[in-house]
């Protein structure tokens, strides 16, 4: 089952996923945020416009779950194809058995959803290294900063810039791919695995 609680993960604090001459600014709590700079009016009206309601009340969309950012789903996006979508909710170590079909040389982006709760988040970063199934070697890596995002009680998504799909015959097969949701303060939001299969058509 998902996590139930936003956990460290040293064994994944390395170059692929942190930068290591990176230091981040001291989490806050938005109180905190609303009180500084109180002065500075035009600061002042930018924080409420990017915290909006989470600065008059605490917003909490799924009460049992402590987490800040809990993270819904994963889709591919193809312009004219309906969006290819992994439930991110449920028993991650089941993913792998859902065989995602990609048709070689197309462009095709990835959308991340997520509910951000309780406080606001910073830096989130979505990073994505994919293998050859049954090969070691990573033959492409992806880190995308995500931003900072307020508590919302409607459901949140980025969505990563067009990648291109490997084309040839090399390049048909089968890929395992090790997605991490994670943040500035090293947080894992979330870690899980995937596949895909490139093929010379949809069929």
């Amino acid at each position: 089952m998902a996590e139930t609680e936003t956990k460290h993960h040293p064994e994944h604090h390395d170059e692929d996923v942190h930068d290591a001459n990176y230091q981040a600014p001291p989490e806050k709590t938005i109180e905190e945020i609303m009180a500084a700079d109180q002065e500075d009016e035009s600061l002042r009206r930018y924080k409420e416009t990017l915290l909006g309601a989470a600065q008059a009340e605490k917003i909490i969309v799924e009460p049992n779950d402590p987490r800040k950012v809990i993270v819904k789903k994963l889709a591919l996006v193809v312009e004219g194809r309906p969006d290819m979508e992994l439930d991110l909710t449920g028993d991650l170590t089941q993913l792998k058995k859902q065989l995602f079909v990609i048709k070689e040389g197309v462009q095709y982006k990835v959308r991340i959803d997520f509910i951000v709760q309780r406080e606001i988040v910073h830096g989130l970063k979505y990073v994505q290294k994919t293998s050859r199934l049954g090969v070691t070697v990573v033959v492409d890596k992806m880190k995308h900063m995500v931003g900072s995002y307020p508590p919302k009680k409607e459901i949140q998504f980025y969505l990563t810039p067009a990648e291109e799909a490997p084309s040839g015959t090399l390049s048909r097969g089968t890929y395992s791919v090790r997605s991490v949701f994670t943040d500035d303060d090293k947080h894992i939001h979330l870690e899980w695995d995937w596949t895909f299969e490139i093929k010379k058509d949809w069929a």
